[in-house]
């Protein structure tokens, strides 16, 4: 291939005018990924989407609201560390 052509995947990586497509898709990443880092959470909690890098989960109950507003910081550090990034700054529960 000659040197002045990039491959798709860094075009990708790198054209600014793709950010905003690069951001929905670890947003996206997050929300498909979320039952493979929170297995547990499988049955309590549903993830709905990530909008301006907070994650929006459904929760079963208040009870169920609480105690992952609770560990709110711990959801998040671990959803970041996954990615060796910082995709989520914070949660919004609703019921």
């Amino acid at each position: 291939m000659p040197e002045h052509f990039k491959s798709l995947e860094e075009v990708f990586k790198t054209e600014p005018g793709l950010r905003k497509l690069r951001d929905i898709i670890k947003s996206s990443d997050v929300i498909i990924d979320f039952y493979k880092i929170f297995p547990d959470l499988k049955n309590i909690a549903i993830p709905q989407k990530v909008m301006k890098r907070f994650l929006k989960i459904k929760v079963e109950n208040a009870a169920w609201r609480s105690e992952l507003k609770f560990r709110e910081k711990e959801i998040v550090d671990k959803i970041n560390s996954y990615y060796n990034e910082d995709r989520v700054k914070g949660i919004k529960f609703s019921n």
